[in-house]
C-alpha cells in the first residue's frame, strides 16, 4: 500500500478521485464547501433533494464534476458534527476505502484529515488514515485455486491545504508500518493449522529476522527439556508436530536500555486435548496462536518504524492434541520455575506454555513483560468482542497499556488481579491447579500466570474475544498489534 501527501485545494487535485465529507443533516465540511463552490452548488443541491444525507458511512459519487480537476468525487457521510470523534473518523475512512475498492479509481486524495477530531492532532489523523486503509484493503485469498477478481492497487494520498508538518509524515509512516504488522498477524491467524504449524511459525520468524536483520533463535524440544520446561512440554506430548520456542530480538536502542519482552501464546491448533472441545466451531481453534501472530506482527511494525527501543519477542508454540501420550486431568507437572501444577483440565493449556515462557523471560532483565493470549472463553463472556482483558501486577504499566489502546483505538479494559482470587487455584496435590472453576475464569487464569511473573513488571492481555471475528466475515482482526505498537512508540519516546 502506498501513501503520500498532496498539497492544494480539493477541486484542483488532478487525481482519479478526491474524498470529502458531509455532516448530518445537511452540513458541508470545509473541503466539501470548496467542491461545492467549484461545481456552482452541486453538493448543496443534492443535499436539498435528499440524495446526500450525511449519515455516517454513507457514500455518494460525483463523476466528471464541472470545475473539479479530479475524475470523480467521493462524498462520505460523517454523522452528526457534534458527535464526530475518533470512532466516527475511522468509520468514515473505512467506508471511503471500501467504496474506492469497488470503483475504477487508480488513485485517491483524502481530505478527511482536514476534519477536526476532538482531542486528536494531525499526526493521529494521518496515522489512522493509513492504518485503517491498510486494514480495510486486506484480503486473504492465497489458498483459493482461482481468483474471481484480482484486487486492484490504489495509490492513496492525504490531501493538505498547506505544507505538511513533520508529524503528518511520521503519522503516515507509522500508520503504514502498523498496517503491515497487522497484515502479517492476520495472515498467520487465517492460515489453517495444517500449514501454520509450530515449524511454520519458526520459519516466519527466521524470515522476519533476515528481512530486518534481527537476532533469532529457535529452541527445540531437547533444549526445553534441558531448561526444565515441563509445563510447555506436557501440552505437546500427544502431537506429531514438534514444539518450538521462538526468540526474536530487535535492538534499536543502546545496550544499556532494558528491553520490553512480548510473549505470545502459539497454540497452532487447540482440540482441548483429553478435555476435548465440542465440535461446533472447533475450526476456529486455528486462531489459538493469535498471541504469537500479534508478537510477530508487532515486531514487523516496530522494525518498519525503526523505533529506538529494545524488544524481545518470545513465542512458545505447539499443538494441543488428544492421544495415548496426552496429559490427563489429575496429572502433575513441574514448570521451569520449579513450581508444580496439577492439571485439572487439559483445555487450560495456554497458561501452561506461557508460564515457562514467563520464567524464560527473566534472563533478559526486562523493563516490562507483556504476554498476549487467546486464553479464556470467560473473557469473551465478560467483555464481548470489543475490549481485550488487561491484567497487571503494576498499575503504572496497566495505565500505559490502557492509554496506548485508547490512542490506537484497540482498546482494553483493566480487570482485577486481587489476592482473593488466588484461593481458587489452590491444589491439595501440587503448588497450584491450572483452573479455578467457572467463577471469574479469566481472572483466575491471570492469577495463575502472575505466580511466574513476580520478578518484573508484568501485564497479561486476554484477546480471546478480539483476535478474530466469526460468522460471514470470519477472519483475524490483527489485534492487538496497534495497541502493542503504540505502547512501544510511547515507551521509546519516554525512555
Amino acid at each position: 500500500m502506498e501513501f503520500s501527501t498532496k498539497i492544494g485545494t480539493p477541486e484542483r487535485q488532478k487525481a482519479g478521485c478526491v474524498v470529502i465529507g458531509v455532516f448530518e443533516p445537511n452540513r458541508l465540511s470545509d473541503p466539501a464547501k470548496a467542491i461545492d463552490r467549484a461545481t456552482k452548488g452541486r453538493l448543496a443541491s443534492l443535499l436539498r433533494k435528499g440524495d446526500l444525507r450525511g449519515r455516517l458511512g454513507a457514500t455518494a459519487w460525483l463523476h466528471d464534476a464541472p470545475g473539479v480537476a479530479a475524475d470523480r468525487v467521493l462524498v462520505v457521510g460523517l454523522g452528526k458534527e457534534n458527535a464526530f470523534g475518533s470512532s466516527q473518523y475511522r468509520d468514515a475512512v473505512r467506508s471511503a476505502v471500501r467504496a474506492l475498492m469497488d470503483s475504477g479509481a487508480a488513485d485517491a486524495v483524502f481530505y478527511l484529515g482536514e476534519l477536526a477530531v476532538d482531542g486528536r492532532d494531525a499526526q493521529w489523523k494521518a496515522l489512522h488514515l493509513a492504518m485503517v486503509a491498510g486494514d480495510t484493503v486486506y484480503r486473504f485469498d492465497r489458498l483459493k485455486s482461482s481468483k474471481e477478481e484480482r484486487q486492484r492497487t490504489i495509490k492513496f494520498a492525504l490531501g493538505l491545504l498547506t505544507k505538511p508538518s513533520a508529524g503528518v509524515a511520521r503519522g503516515l509512516e507509522r500508520g503504514t508500518a502498523l498496517a503491515s504488522g497487522m497484515s502479517l498477524a492476520k495472515d498467520l491467524g487465517n492460515l489453517p493449522s495444517n500449514i501454520c504449524t509450530p515449524t511454520y511459525l519458526a520459519q516466519q520468524a527466521l524470515e522476519l529476522s533476515r528481512k530486518h536483520r534481527l537476532k533469532c533463535r529457535v529452541l527445540e524440544a531437547k533444549d526445553m527439556q534441558k531448561l526444565g520446561m515441563g509445563a510447555l512440554l506436557a501440552v505437546t506430548k500427544a502431537s506429531h508436530e514438534a514444539p518450538k520456542l521462538i526468540v526474536l530480538e530487535y535492538n534499536g536502542a543502546a545496550k544499556s536500555h532494558k528491553p520490553v519482552v512480548l510473549i505470545g501464546k502459539g497454540i497452532t491448533f487447540d482440540t482441548g486435548g483429553i478435555s476435548l472441545k465440542p465440535a461446533a466451531e472447533m475450526d476456529e481453534m486455528k486462531y489459538d496462536m493469535s498471541g504469537a501472530g500479534s508478537v510477530l506482527g508487532t515486531i514487523e511494525a516496530v522494525a518498519g518504524m525503526r523505533l529506538p527501543v529494545n524488544l524481545v519477542g518470545i513465542v512458545p508454540t505447539c499443538e494441543n492434541m488428544p492421544g495415548g501420550h496426552a496429559i490427563k486431568p489429575g496429572d502433575v507437572v513441574t514448570s521451569m520455575s520449579g513450581q508444580t501444577v496439577e492439571i485439572l483440565n487439559t483445555d487450560a493449556e495456554g497458561r501452561l506454555i506461557l508460564c515457562d515462557a514467563l520464567t524464560f523471560a527473566e534472563r533478559y532483565k526486562p523493563a516490562a513483560v507483556v504476554d498476549i493470549a487467546t486464553l479464556t472463553g470467560a473473557c469473551v463472556i465478560a467483555l464481548g468482542h470489543v475490549a481485550s482483558g488487561l491484567f497487571a501486577n503494576d498499575d503504572k504499566l496497566a495505565k500505559e497499556l490502557l492509554d496506548a489502546g485508547q490512542d490506537a483505538w484497540d482498546r482494553a479494559w483493566h480487570m482485577p488481579l486481587w489476592d482473593d482470587y488466588q484461593e481458587q487455584i489452590k491444589s491439595p496435590f501440587a503448588d497450584m491447579a491450572n483452573i479455578g472453576g467457572r467463577p471469574a475464569g479469566s481472572v483466575t487464569a491471570a492469577c495463575f500466570l502472575s505466580r511466574f511473573a513476580k520478578s518484573y513488571r508484568w501485564a497479561h492481555l486476554d484477546i480471546a474475544g478480539t483476535a478474530w471475528r466469526s460468522g460471514r466475515d470470519k477472519g483475524s482482526t490483527g489485534r492487538p498489534v496497534p495497541l502493542l505498537s503504540t505502547f512501544l512508540i510511547r515507551h521509546a519516546e519516554h525512555s
